[in-house]
């Protein structure tokens, strides 16, 4: 037991310390950890071998979940066919184009077999790619389609995966009997994510106390996951569905103390969660090689080109072709040119033909592989799998994950800051508005008995705020390129309301030293001023 509080312990250590050097260095967090677990895998001592079932019930579900809490339920609609061709062609492309590269060149692997492959090489992982394509100031489009990408396409090769495994154990492969159980386990997982979402949006709309709306939300995804597979759908499509229309209502059936809290443990779990999966799939190389020596290294070397030359190379192709369609053919399939569901450009295709990285999923997907078929002989081609999938992980997390960001900046797409920024403006225009309206209403609210002098108070805060932000709203105009307008009298008047905040966080931890105040009374009143300080921009 001491060893292993002493593992995670070190292990929390090691992720905070890259984390901090990340941010120094803008260097993907993700690469860093991964190669962190190689050199520690490595040395001599005990090692984590990775348990595929744990990861895909305890770890997928809950990076999952909070992924699409945070998406745009809205975005992917609008940019939904280019979503579906990420997620769901482009997956089932590289499975096939896998497959039959392998079952071509690679002696001894089934078509099926290789299938298998492929579908567990399929789909990106979007936690790597997305930290660094914000970090990059990535247009919202990209972002958006990395995202939707990234969260659909698991169910999609999972199911691949599933289907291709059977095939390959008992000896037989149906292209129809793999497009209906495809069709089933999809439409199944989207009506279990949707009954889940609704169950939610019932809990929550009856809870207040924001300790038990973040209980149900931690639950959720695990709730999701074990529904949709004890029901033999896509548990995996499940959460994500789940948690996108959660996330989308969110707003309507929450209190803003709930965010608040509830936001703040997401953020805490994906961090935690997200550096533990990196770790574990650098520990796995040891586990990953041990089983080379059986094959010939011209067999290693074939079977690794064509897997890891599919990936890298089908993407972009894929992109090209399906944004490169006759423009009739195209505004059926793609989206009208004037609309937002609109073809990419050139440096659109270069920048997610590079975000691509795979991860933990591909490593669990891949581990679950049989060690015998039906006949009780050896899974063909298994070990050799395990180091192709491995090396697709390594070389899109390590590679790919380092140079992604100054590729993205040399394309020199960049998100338009000041037009957000304008469109945040007229919104908090639009909102007081709405507040100063209601205050005249209740006025003349029998029941609520405000008086004049509290009316006139509430009145001069919404008009001190909304001269704030017309001010703001008129220095956006000028912007150009982009950019945000420097306001030196707006960031003044930011810092010191963040000064004057700090300023009464000192005195009532000097009431506190001085036992004026009790530390129970304390944290009420810090929290207070957490509140306040929280409600200041942090994005102009």
């Amino acid at each position: 037991m001491t060893t292993i509080l002493i593992f995670v312990v070190a292990s929390v250590a090691v992720v905070v310390t890259v984390e901090l050097l990340a941010e120094r260095t803008g260097l993907p967090a993700a690469a860093i950890l991964t190669l962190v677990g190689v050199v520690y895998a490595l040395l001599p001592g005990p090692n984590v071998e990775l348990d595929p079932e744990v990861v895909l019930a305890f770890v997928l579900p809950p990076l999952l979940y909070s992924a699409a809490l945070h998406a745009s339920l809205t975005a992917i609609r609008t940019n939904l066919r280019a979503v579906i061709s990420l997620s769901v062609g482009l997956v089932l492309a590289t499975a096939l184009l896998v497959g039959w590269g392998v079952e071509l060149l690679v002696p001894g692997i089934s078509l099926a077999a290789g299938i298998a492959l492929g579908a567990a090489v399929a789909p990106p992982d979007p936690v790597a790619a997305l930290a660094i394509g914000r970090r990059a100031g990535l247009p919202g489009r990209l972002v958006t389609l990395i995202e939707g990408e990234g969260l659909l396409n698991d169910a999609t090769a999972l199911t691949t995966f599933t289907v291709a495994v059977t095939a390959a154990v008992s000896g037989t492969f149906s292209g129809l009997d793999f497009l209906v159980e495809f069709a089933v386990m999809a439409l199944g997982g989207l009506v279990v994510g949707l009954l889940v979402a609704f169950g939610v949006r019932l809990v929550k709309s009856r809870l207040h106390e924001p300790v038990l709306v973040n209980s149900v939300s931690l639950v959720t995804p695990f709730a999701a996951y074990a529904l949709g597979e004890a029901v033999h759908v896509s548990g995996v499509l499940a959460v994500v569905i789940a948690g996108l229309v959660v996330g989308h209502d969110t707003p309507r059936y929450s209190s803003g103390a709930s965010r608040l809290q509830t936001s703040a443990v997401w953020r805490l779990v994906d961090f935690l969660l997200e550096g533990f999966v990196f770790l574990l799939v650098g520990q796995q190389l040891p586990t990953v090689v041990a089983g080379l020596g059986a094959y010939e290294t011209s067999t290693v070397v074939t079977a690794a080109a064509v897997t890891l030359g599919v990936v890298v190379l089908l993407r972009p192709l894929w992109l090209f072709v399906t944004q490169y369609l006759p423009r009739g053919l195209h505004a059926r399939l793609g989206g009208r040119s004037n609309s937002p569901d609109r073809r990419l450009g050139a440096r659109q295709i270069v920048v997610l033909s590079w975000a691509g990285t795979r991860g933990i999923i591909t490593l669990a997907a891949i581990f679950t592989l049989p060690l015998t078929v039906a006949d009780g002989s050896p899974f063909p081609g298994r070990d050799l799998m395990l180091f192709c999938a491995y090396l697709v992980v390594l070389f899109t997390l390590v590679v790919q994950g380092m140079t992604f960001a100054p590729i993205a900046r040399a394309t020199g797409l960049r998100q338009d800051a000041a037009a957000d920024a304008f469109i945040r403006n007229e919104a908090r225009i639009g909102a007081v508005s709405a507040a100063l309206t209601r205050l005249d209403q209740l006025a003349d609210d029998p029941e609520l008995q405000l008086s004049d002098t509290a009316r006139e108070a509430l009145r001069r805060i919404l008009d001190h705020r909304l001269e704030r932000y017309r001010s703001r709203l008129e220095l956006l105009e000028t912007a150009e390129n982009g950019e945000i307008p420097e306001s030196p009298t707006y960031d003044a008047a930011v810092r010191a309301r963040r000064m004057l905040i700090e300023a009464q966080r000192d005195e009532l931890l000097r009431w506190r030293d001085a036992r004026r105040l009790t530390d129970a009374n304390l944290r009420i009143l810090e929290h207070e001023l957490d509140l306040e300080e929280r409600t200041l921009p942090r994005a102009r």
